[in-house]
């Protein structure tokens, strides 16, 4: 019997669908379509051509990682973000919509401003993206992303260099602010924020295949926020825009923080699921 496009689309997504994969077809489309070199459009066009043994054995083999539940963005080693494309790996969290949220709220308090010769900082940079995209649409910025795993400083490297940024990006290692040297205009962050109890009932794609510290300081889940909040006044600029990603319920906590160290006035946007995402607020001085 041939193996064709069509029956490798359909016994991948059926052994998805069993393993609890939310979006079985579009995975197991995604995965041949990976693997062959197709759209979307024309594996649907073209369900009937055959398909060789090697590839047939690889889209199996990605069709079983995938219902082990290992996060798409991993197969395929890339996602989209900010209309911009970055690879991924098991070092770095896989760039979400949410995080679009602090973008957009970043951009609307820049303003005008993003033709300005800025300065950037992002920590924990993990993929780069929050970085990247803020380069993007501020063209006369210079930035800096700092990640305290040297694995995960490699991805945003290779991301910057990708995406025609490495000239105005410089990724370094490091624990937050410590041996920065500043000002900075803009800093962001997207912390680890997750608490520590919380691990247990996250998605297996999450729990299982995301690094840890990436996901989680312990405890609260606020101590990366606090670290952070006390180290901003060495390396910000007077009124620097300060902006957090924040988890579900935590952006009033957060507010405080800042509120307590001096960087406020602060505002709160949500994402658009009404969610409280981003929280920002300003530089002392």
């Amino acid at each position: 019997m041939t193996t064709t496009i069509k029956s490798l689309v359909q016994d991948a997504a059926q052994r998805l669908r069993v393993s609890g994969v939310e979006g079985p077809r579009r995975d197991a489309e995604l995965i041949v379509g990976h693997v062959l070199g197709l759209e979307r459009a024309q594996i649907i066009a073209r369900g009937d051509d055959p398909v060789d043994g090697a590839s047939a054995s690889r889209i199996d083999i990605l069709a079983a990682e995938r219902a082990a539940r290992r996060p798409m963005a991993q197969i395929l080693g890339r996602r989209e973000f900010w209309s911009l494309t970055f690879k991924v790996t098991g070092a770095t969290l896989d760039p979400r919509p949410d995080t679009e949220t602090l973008v957009e709220a970043v951009l609307a308090v820049i303003g005008l401003r993003r033709w300005q010769a800025l300065r950037i900082l992002d920590l924990g940079t993990g993929t780069g993206c929050i970085l990247a995209a803020l380069l993007t649409e501020c063209p006369a910025a210079q930035g800096v992303g700092v990640d305290r795993s040297p694995a995960a400083a490699a991805v945003a490297r290779e991301n910057m260099a990708a995406l025609g940024l490495d000239r105005r990006a410089a990724i370094v290692e490091g624990d937050w602010c410590a041996g920065l040297s500043g000002p900075f205009d803009v800093i962001v962050s997207n912390p680890p924020y997750i608490p520590e109890a919380d691990l247990a009932r996250l998605a297996p794609e999450v729990r299982l295949f995301e690094p840890r510290a990436a996901l989680t300081p312990g405890g609260d889940g606020l101590g990366a926020y606090r670290a952070i909040v006390g180290q901003i006044a060495m390396v910000a600029a007077p009124g620097a825009i300060v902006g957090f990603e924040v988890g579900i319920g935590q952006a009033e906590a957060v507010a405080e923080l800042m509120g307590a160290a001096g960087l406020g006035p602060v505002t709160i946007r949500p994402d658009l699921a009404g969610i409280g995402r981003a929280v920002l607020g300003r530089g002392p001085g």
